[in-house]
């Protein structure tokens, strides 16, 4: 029967295993996770901008209207 496999965990960007005590299996996974999370925030603040905007233009123009 083979050996059991030792507690590890898997590196998010590409899927390695790897020691428990570390996050990532290279530098160039941290700085893509770190791009990954910049780019996700950016794009949820654009989000929330997007929502506010069409909801300002619906309270907005209809008043306008006469």
């Amino acid at each position: 029967m083979p050996d059991a496999i030792p507690q590890h965990r898997h590196c998010p960007i590409c899927g390695k295993a790897i020691p428990l005590e570390e996050e990532f299996c290279s530098e160039a996974c941290r700085q893509k996770y770190q791009k990954l999370l910049k780019r996700r925030k950016q794009l949820l603040l654009l989000m929330y901008i997007a929502l506010f905007a069409i909801v300002i233009i619906m309270f907005v123009i209809p008043k306008m209207v006469p």
